[in-house]
């Protein structure tokens, strides 16, 4: 499953661990993406696919059971 919203289009950034000497090295930070059946507001078609949680709480689409 890829980690990118299929609503908002977030995917995951690079970013630098940092030890307490301040040696740099990298990491990924990955998006909270679940897959779920879900229509966009406002719209009546039904899609599948990976959506972040912020999309869920913000309301920009609903659950489909």
């Amino acid at each position: 499953m890829s980690r990118i919203c299929a609503v908002c289009g977030k995917r995951p950034q690079s970013a630098n661990r940092v030890s307490n000497a301040k040696n740099r090295t990298g990491r990924w930070l990955y998006p909270n993406v679940h897959k779920m059946r879900f229509s966009l507001k406002g719209k009546t078609t039904v899609q599948r696919g990976p959506v972040c949680t912020k999309c869920v709480k913000s309301g920009k689409i609903t659950k489909v059971v």
